[in-house]
């Protein structure tokens, strides 16, 4: 019994830093912040339209993948200032990679997004303005 309860304390703890993460990158990342906004405004297109349910998992997937390319990013830009306070062209290197990543991750879930919103988009728009 004390195993288990050992079990569900530690995993308390896990979530506890998990969501500290998570709040760290929103409290100071900027682009997180239109990652958020970015976010919100999708969720709620895609409910105005109704979409399908395989359409709501593309969506799901793309928001996923940006959040956690920025997630990776900040905590690769964390781990070089902790191995290299001062500047170095390799530290250099490794942020401007891990911001590459989640600039690749915002087109490709930006061009996805046009592909399953747009059509439904244009066609709602259309029938507003008859």
């Amino acid at each position: 019994m004390q195993q288990i309860a050992e079990f569900f304390r530690t995993r308390i703890v896990s979530f506890r830093n998990a969501f500290a993460g998570f709040w760290y990158v929103v409290r100071t990342q900027k682009n997180a912040w239109i990652h958020l906004m970015a976010t919100i405004l999708v969720i709620l297109i895609s409910f105005w339209l109704w979409i399908e349910p395989v359409q709501w998992a593309l969506i799901f997937i793309c928001i996923g993948l940006v959040w956690f390319a920025e997630f990776i990013n900040t905590a690769l830009e964390a781990v070089v200032d902790l191995a290299s306070p001062q500047k170095h062209p390799l530290a250099k290197v490794g942020k401007d990679v891990g911001a590459a990543a989640v600039l690749i991750a915002a087109i490709a879930s930006t061009i996805i997004g046009v592909l399953v919103l747009g059509p439904p988009l244009i066609e709602k728009i259309g029938k507003l303005l008859h």
